[in-house]
């Protein structure tokens, strides 16, 4: 099967080539990352080659897509419009893994056979946890994108994200639940892998303070769901956390609606990206929402307007993973400059323990276990269908929405 990938230096419109199948991972080349080792010539202006392995198509393909956008956008603000950092010009690849762990370590090993030291990307959290191994291996700085899975913070020191990790989501939902000790919590979810790994976590979180924690699952396959919302009213919680997936959700918040779920307690769930604010239907007025970002959710905040301008200007749309893309391009720059272009443990010494201004507000990379300490948001939706938007109730500093420190594997 052909994949596709694309070259990019700033200033230069986007081109597509064609990519080459995937190539053996050669160990003879991780020595190239060790500290001290290839330092770059006093006067060297090469170019850092930097591969972003993502989902440009698939199905994760939309949020790819506003990774990508924002990575140009942040790629061009971090370099000052240049697109060189300390005189090295950055060039860009990209290959498109479809979502598919296998084809994403295949691009990874043919970037790594070719030298490349920075890989970026990762949509997918089983994408994140194949590719993460992979840079260890050959002592790459991998910076995953958009993949929550928690999994991946503390995975090895080569590894950052540029996103937030799901501990966070939790903790953000936690925030509504006023006094949580004794309080019932009821998850309503599809019985399903992502489904159980959402009332894993929000055990692992709210049951520390206190709340008893419960779950309802429904087959994916169901389509009348009205006997579970009847379910979840029937057990009178104090909080609903939603984690809903696929084609069935307007018929979801429907039967949660019309059963009276909606009036009786308090129920939260993520906000996605703008595309999915209509299927709340007329129930969006009485969601609660925990928010990774929407566009203004930062406030005054110069950093995000740039991001906003940018992603603007070159066509797309500001979304929920714009600031993903932003972020990982102001970390590889910085790892660069502070770091070195070639110098896998000094970008990695670089990135540790930085602070600073993101589309988010202020962040930073916690050195222990890299994890990326941000802030958060809730939010409630006003209007309906197209007119449906975000308004902002509360942004959560980076400190009250840090997960518990790790030690790094390794």
């Amino acid at each position: 099967m052909r994949t596709r990938s694309s070259h990019i230096v700033i200033g230069r419109p986007l081109q597509a080539l064609s990519l080459l199948a995937a190539g053996a991972l050669l160990t003879g080349c991780a020595a190239a990352g060790t500290a001290g080792s290839d330092k770059a010539a006093a006067g060297d202006t090469s170019p850092v080659k930097v591969g972003l392995v993502y989902s440009r198509s698939g199905p994760l393909a939309a949020y790819g897509k506003q990774y990508m956008e924002g990575f140009t956008a942040g790629l061009a603000y971090a370099t000052k419009g240049t697109g060189k950092v300390a005189g090295h010009p950055v060039e860009v690849t990209e290959q498109d893994d479809t979502g598919d762990p296998a084809k994403a370590v295949a691009a990874a090993k043919d970037l790594a056979g070719k030298g490349y030291r920075i890989l970026a990307g990762s949509t997918d959290s089983g994408v994140a946890l194949q590719v993460a191994p992979l840079a260890a291996q050959n002592r790459l700085l991998f910076i995953s994108g958009a993949a929550a899975t928690d999994a991946l913070t503390a995975v090895n020191k080569y590894t950052f994200r540029s996103g937030r990790q799901s501990y966070q989501d939790i903790l953000t939902a936690g925030t509504m639940l006023v006094n949580g000790r004794d309080k019932k919590v009821t998850v309503l979810a599809q019985n399903s892998a992502f489904g159980q790994a959402n009332v894993a976590a929000v055990k692992s979180v709210l049951e520390v303070q206190g709340a008893v924690v419960s779950s309802v699952l429904a087959p994916p396959s169901a389509t009348d769901l009205t006997p579970f919302a009847q379910q979840v009213k029937s057990g009178s919680p104090d909080l609903v956390f939603v984690a809903w997936a696929g084609a069935t959700a307007p018929a979801l918040w429907t039967a949660l609606d019309q059963q009276g779920v909606l009036d009786s307690t308090k129920v939260v769930t993520g906000l996605a990206g703008t595309a999915s604010y209509p299927i709340f239907g007329p129930a969006a007025a009485k969601i609660s929402f925990l928010a990774h970002y929407f566009p203004g959710a930062a406030g005054d905040n110069p950093v995000e307007k740039a991001m906003l301008d940018g992603v603007t200007k070159a066509g797309g749309t500001p979304d929920l993973f714009s600031p993903d893309g932003f972020t990982a391009a102001q970390m590889i720059v910085h790892a660069i400059e502070a770091g070195s272009p070639t110098d896998t443990a000094a970008m990695v010494k670089a990135l540790e323990d930085w602070r600073f201004n993101g589309p988010k507000g202020d962040e930073q990379i916690r050195a222990e276990d890299h994890a990326l300490l941000q802030p958060m948001f809730t939010a409630r939706l006003t209007g309906e269908g197209a007119a449906a938007k975000p308004e902002l109730i509360h942004a959560l500093p980076m400190s009250a929405a840090a997960p518990p420190q790790k030690s790094i594997a390794g």
